[in-house]
């Protein structure tokens, strides 16, 4: 699989990394996610969040092989994805797979 980019994440990468998490409208765990998530973008200079509702994605879920939500994949800075995770993720296990790629 290539490197996914803004056209089909539809949000720009972001500088030194992006964490992508596909999500659904219904999900509990998709929510504590996106906290997570949004804090690490925060904290670590040229990180992006960016959510994906799977249900209006299907191509780029099945592209993907996401197969539950939350899934979150760590993208570096061309798009290749370096991690994924499927679950609410750890703060510390985020920030270690962007430690592995910064």
């Amino acid at each position: 699989m290539g490197p996914l980019g803004e056209a089909e994440l539809g949000a720009p990468l972001g500088a030194r990394a992006t964490l992508v998490q596909f999500s659904t409208a219904f999900c509990q765990p998709c929510r504590a996610a996106r906290r997570t998530l949004a804090s690490v973008a925060a904290m670590v200079d040229g990180v992006a969040h960016v959510e994906i509702d799977a249900e209006s994605r299907l191509h780029l879920v099945r592209r993907l092989g996401i197969e539950r939500t939350p899934t979150v994949l760590v993208l570096d800075a061309r798009g290749r994805v370096a991690a994924r995770a499927a679950g609410a993720p750890r703060t510390a296990d985020v920030i270690a797979a962007l430690g592995r790629i910064l």
